[in-house]
């Protein structure tokens, strides 16, 4: 479901300076079908089944029509994330050049004297200034483009009230993580790169452990599942993995998408198991287990950890480009731009298009360490969950918006998940094994 995504990414900006932070959730599907179906006409016996034809057999229930649909929703979020990555540079110039974030900073520091006080003043100035002029894109690709593909169902006042929310959030957790790194600047001017890493490690913590509890129920209502038939079997798989769950919960996903999605979400005591509204009226109970199943999976294998880890060895070294590279633009074009230097609030949109050139640059890499954690709670689930055909359903609905069995180069640099032929011959050679 992108509207997770979407908010997680948004706070994210907030908390590590357009640090990208997607959400371990897999976006599910699957139109009605039994359990143990068969994926093709050879599965007569363990000995004829050919997880390749059965594969073959899987996509070819897409017609060409949905397939180019779906290539073509995919391809054009590559093209997205360069004009994305080129529009926010384009915004960050602007508010440099024009000198409107040196006027921003001088407004905080008339208000009060507080240095502390002046970034979380700066700091919503420019989040709103910001907001509005990236405005168009954000109405284009989160609204316009998504109801052209039929994926959302939000009217636009709805939708830019959860804008709205989003920013909100991010003006209080984004203020909050903005003082901490400023601080350290402050006091650390040679090694804050590597305490501000650090801060933004632990404040992407604090994002993760409030948000099933506080901030997803925002945007979304929470109930807890009562049809036992449903909700007893994801129990079973939980207390089977040692999850400590004793209820499942249901949010109301269907008033903003068509998308169905799942998340075992949380940390440090506040994980949580939900599930959308669209998971229960699209899918069989044998798919609805295998889409559980993975999403224990990640906590299970400790995947947030792990990718805090592997995340905040990454923002060590932007960070660490940002203090290399953010002298030498300063020292050239800092006074136009009336910076002052890298503990200047004023610096910020340099310091975020900096980041974001970083990222942007290592999007394959870190599209890969989410990807290689998606394929482990793929292996998770299936033996887990042993619903080899659900996995293979769900894997076709990701088809709605999922480029089905892209090139390997195309794969390593643009999919954060498995492709769907990849999930499917996955969950085939399963079957095929387990035949024998």
């Amino acid at each position: 479901m992108r509207s997770r995504r979407g908010r997680m990414l948004l706070v994210a900006v907030g908390l590590s300076l357009a640090v990208m932070v997607p959400a371990l959730v897999l976006a599910e599907g699957p139109e009605q079908a039994k359990a143990g179906q068969a994926a093709t006409a050879t599965d007569s016996g363990p000995a004829s089944f050919d997880p390749v034809a059965a594969t073959q057999a899987y996509l070819a229930k897409l017609s060409s029509e949905q397939r180019a649909r779906s290539d073509a929703y995919f391809e054009g979020g590559y093209w997205l994330q360069l004009w994305g990555f080129l529009y926010g540079a384009a915004v960050a110039i602007l508010l440099l050049a024009t000198r409107l974030s040196a006027r921003m900073r001088d407004l905080a520091v008339r208000i009060t004297r507080a240095p502390v006080l002046q970034t979380a003043l700066y700091w919503v100035q420019y989040l709103v200034a910001a907001t509005v002029l990236s405005f168009p894109l954000t109405v284009y690709q989160g609204f316009i483009r998504e109801h052209k593909y039929g994926l959302a169902t939000q009217t636009f006042g709805p939708w830019l009230g959860d804008q709205a929310k989003g920013l909100a959030i991010g003006a209080v957790l984004g203020g909050l993580a903005l003082m901490a790194i400023y601080a350290l600047i402050r006091r650390a001017p040679r090694t804050w790169w590597l305490w501000g890493a650090g801060v933004s490690v632990v404040f992407m913590v604090f994002a993760i452990v409030i948000g099933p509890v506080f901030i997803e129920p925002v945007f979304n209502r929470y109930t807890s599942l009562t049809d036992e038939k449903v909700k007893g079997p994801i129990l079973r798989l939980a207390r089977a993995n040692g999850i400590p769950a004793t209820d499942v919960f249901v949010f109301d996903a269907s008033r903003q998408t068509t998308r169905v999605s799942a998340n075992v979400a949380g940390f440090l005591g506040t994980q949580r198991i939900a599930l959308n509204d669209n998971l229960l009226k699209r899918c069989s109970l044998p798919e609805i287990e295998t889409v559980m199943a993975h999403e224990m999976g990640h906590y299970v294998l400790n995947h947030i950890s792990k990718f805090l880890l592997q995340i905040g060895l990454l923002i060590v070294v932007g960070f660490a480009f940002v203090r290399w590279a953010f002298d030498r633009v300063a020292a050239r074009w800092g006074p136009r731009w009336g910076i002052r230097g890298i503990a200047d609030v004023a610096g910020l949109p340099l310091l975020v298009l900096l980041l974001s050139v970083f990222f942007f640059v290592l999007t394959p890499v870190t599209n890969t360490m989410i990807r290689t954690q998606e394929v482990e709670a793929d292996i998770f689930g299936l033996n887990a969950a042993r619903q080899p055909d659900g996995e293979a359903e769900v894997a076709l609905k990701l088809g709605e918006y999922r480029k089905l069995k892209p090139g390997p180069v195309e794969e390593f640099v643009f999919f954060d998940h498995p492709s769907g032929y990849s999930r499917i011959l996955m969950a085939m050679r399963w079957k095929a094994e387990n035949l024998r």
